[in-house]
């Protein structure tokens, strides 16, 4: 656990190093660039909410990893999952309008369920056949994009708004803001409350136990008669569940509608706070806020100073190539057992 934090750190400290350069490199208002960057998510309540909310769909993305990769099964379809869960949410929404709130989060939960069931299926099929979850997660993903954009952009199009997107839910299904006039929603609650049970369920009880033990050695579970089969397939229903209540809160607390392909990044994200977070359900929270925190910061610099906003994108791709290196593992592996020796 020490060299995980250790590691974390080191990570985090060379991803800001880099993102200094960056600023002086392509900046011409270098101090300025750093100002806004830096501390512009603070200056106020609006940019402080908007920031926090925008850490909502990656808190629930980094548990949909962290479940599946406990079973040593990597779920690459987030977007897709995301995105199917928003899009069943409204279907199952819209017409609901009159019975409110309640209304919303059944219909997001079962929405979630879609997006789980399309998930579970890739368990299913390396559970049958043998088939690489890598690949059938992410092609299913590919698929389901291009079938909602038709029913976005075509039945459930919204004619009253200048955005490819659906009609919004009514007003007594959203979530309330927490944070005015912030677009800080509930749903920032709910995503803390998930982390927790996360942590709870991983960690406490008699199924976390079986995920953990198939994903340290999956012939040693399957002797001591855990059903790595099954648990695959739970995991991986789980995971698609996460990734669809990140779509889901998104329409009951910030978007209120499915606006066309607005998941696209969101899969990858969640990947990279699962990765900073070395898969622990109890560091997600701080890392999706670091994470917001530099998209918020690269948003803000791009509107005040003319940096580029690729500067994020940038700074994550190398949080996500230092999170998955090798070396540095085994670096840090090697100080932690020079510490505990």
């Amino acid at each position: 656990m020490r060299c995980e934090k250790f590691g974390i750190i080191f990570i985090l400290s060379i991803a800001i190093l880099i993102l200094l350069i960056l600023i002086f490199l392509l900046s011409d208002t270098p101090l300025r660039a750093m100002y806004f960057f830096f501390l512009g998510p603070f200056r106020n309540i609006f940019n402080f909410g908007n920031m926090l909310n925008a850490s909502i769909p990656f808190i629930f993305g980094a548990l949909g990893i962290i479940i599946a990769m406990k079973t040593g099964n990597l779920n690459l379809g987030g977007e897709g999952q995301v995105y199917l869960g928003a899009f069943l949410t409204i279907v199952i929404a819209l017409p609901l309008s009159s019975f409110g709130i309640i209304a919303g989060l059944i219909a997001v939960f079962l929405g979630s369920l879609g997006a789980g069931a399309i998930a579970g299926f890739s368990g299913f099929c390396k559970a049958k056949w043998n088939t690489n979850e890598f690949i059938t997660t992410f092609l299913f993903s590919c698929a389901v994009i291009p079938v909602i954009n038709f029913f976005v952009t075509g039945p459930f199009l919204d004619p009253n708004t200048s955005l490819i997107s659906t009609a919004k839910i009514a007003e007594n299904m959203r979530l309330p803001l927490i944070l005015k006039p912030s677009n800080l929603s509930a749903g920032f609650l709910i995503a803390f409350v998930f982390a927790i049970l996360t942590h709870f369920f991983i960690n406490k009880t008699k199924m976390g136990y079986e995920f953990r033990m198939a994903g340290h050695n999956e012939l040693f579970a399957r002797y001591g008669g855990i059903n790595t089969k099954l648990n695959t397939v739970l995991a991986l229903v789980l995971s698609g569940f996460m990734y669809g209540l990140a779509g889901g809160i998104s329409v009951l607390g910030t978007h209120y509608a499915v606006i066309k392909e607005f998941s696209a990044g969101l899969g990858w994200s969640g990947l990279t706070v699962a990765l900073i977070a070395s898969f622990s359900p109890a560091a997600v929270i701080p890392c999706a806020l670091f994470l917001a925190w530099i998209n918020a910061g690269a948003r803000l610099a791009m509107q005040n100073t003319g940096l580029t906003f690729e500067v994020a994108y940038i700074v994550q791709a190398v949080i996500f190539f230092l999170s998955t290196s090798l070396v540095i593992k085994n670096a840090f592996s090697r100080r932690g057992e020079k510490l505990n020796g």
